[in-house]
């Protein structure tokens, strides 16, 4: 079956979903309501959105920045930000019937806490402002003609005046970002940037590594991102979780993707983890001296669970009651402010909340979304360079995006009459 629109948006998640809905309301507004398709490879689209925060989707963050993002440049990624922001977001949401409250964290969510109000919430708008979702159609060639695009599907071709590529990265790919849309991207002259990496993800440790032993603990922890001779190159904060099988958590899952692009091009970088943040080594080693004969496990119970205390004594040779032999001391103070993880992988894409890389934003008119390779190409969310940390950003980005391309995209295809 062969069919045509003017605005044919391929995948239909968080930044698809937006452009189509964005796409039809600005048409409307300049006259003529065009026709807009989404198209999804998914039986059921949206599958990201609602295991999104654990099922409840963290829209947004109540303050976003663009230093709260990777990939791109900062200068390029707060063009885009700026174009729709978080108090956008936030009116956008209210309007479609989804109040969102703010956490102490900062994260945004529903107040049903649940991601399903979110995902029919994007449905209805994209629905209403005349866009029309077919599902599922996985499309397999997208070719440049010239009259704009040839999309080929599994259930037939599609002529589009202009095409917005939302088809998401490679995380969680059995919701359909499975890379197709770099690949259909890189087929129309655009490059990717190198390497294209899980962010969001949790990390490895070597087998039998004495941290999967606490698999289950929960604590606030810094991990360090460090070049072979011990220079800072990034760190974060947060709640770390120890695992059977290494280590997750906000702190961790923001490194990994600093890590796994750093690790790419320097084999000799390394992560540590400082159990006790905000601490400086000095200011640990005065808690053992000024606590003398008090002993090194009742010290560190003080900050620490017991059976992590202990394995701390007997990983730095202190004895756990009585005075700490100085070796023992400077031991136990290197060992908390900086303990070497052997990361020797990652849990993979199956498990990334996002992808690092991409289609490089030097690639795209900022203003448009628009290709400067492919001229009537636009792209939308995670399928250019950018992804965010932990907490709503990630779908922000979807939001700012998915509105520009939208919104340019309907702009283009009508003239606005001067």
């Amino acid at each position: 079956m062969s069919r045509s629109c003017d605005i044919l948006i391929i995948g239909a998640g968080a930044a698809g979903l937006f452009a189509a809905t964005w796409a039809g309301r600005v048409a409307r507004e300049l006259g003529r309501p065009l026709t807009i398709l989404a198209v999804d490879g998914a039986k059921k689209p949206g599958a990201k959105i609602l295991v999104a925060g654990g099922g409840r989707c963290n829209v947004t963050h109540w303050r976003v920045t663009e230093a709260d993002y990777a990939g791109s440049t900062s200068p390029a990624i707060r063009k885009v930000l700026g174009r729709f922001t978080v108090d956008d977001t936030i009116a956008f949401f209210a309007a479609a019937g989804v109040d969102l409250k703010r956490e102490d964290t900062g994260k945004l969510f529903p107040v049903t806490d649940s991601a399903r109000t979110v995902l029919d919430a994007l449905l209805r708008a994209a629905d209403q402002a005349g866009a029309q979702l077919i599902h599922p159609a996985r499309v397999t060639a997208l070719d440049r003609t010239a009259a704009g695009f040839t999309v080929t599907t599994d259930t037939g071709s599609i002529q589009a005046a202009r095409v917005i590529l939302c088809t998401g990265g490679k995380s969680l790919p059995k919701s359909g970002s499975d890379g197709t849309g770099f690949a259909l991207a890189t087929q129309l002259g655009h490059s990717l940037t190198a390497p294209i990496v899980p962010a969001l993800v949790p990390l490895v440790l070597s087998p039998g590594h004495w941290i999967t032993e606490f698999s289950g603990l929960t604590l606030p922890a810094e991990i360090v991102l460090s070049t072979a001779t011990g220079k800072r190159l990034v760190a974060f904060t947060g709640s770390t979780l120890c695992t059977h099988f290494g280590l997750s958590g906000p702190s961790v899952l923001d490194i990994s993707r600093h890590w796994l692009v750093a690790r790419d091009r320097d084999r000799a970088v390394k992560l540590s983890i400082n159990w006790l943040p905000g601490q400086t080594a000095d200011a640990v080693e005065h808690l053992f001296l000024e606590s003398r004969g008090r002993g090194a496990l009742a010290i560190l119970r003080d900050h620490l669970p017991d059976r992590l205390g202990r394995t701390f004594c007997e990983l730095a040779g202190a004895p756990p009651q009585g005075d700490i032999p100085r070796d023992a001391r400077k031991k136990l103070v290197q060992l908390l402010g900086g303990t070497p993880l052997d990361v020797v992988g990652d849990r993979g894409f199956t498990i990334a909340e996002a992808t690092a890389g991409g289609i490089p934003l030097s690639e795209v008119r900022l203003d448009t979304m628009e290709s400067r390779v492919c001229p009537g190409l636009h792209f939308a969310g995670e399928v250019l360079d950018v992804d965010g940390r932990i907490g709503g950003f990630n779908f922000q980005w979807a939001w700012a995006s998915g509105f520009v391309a939208g919104s340019a995209a309907a702009t283009a295809v009508v003239p606005v009459e001067v």
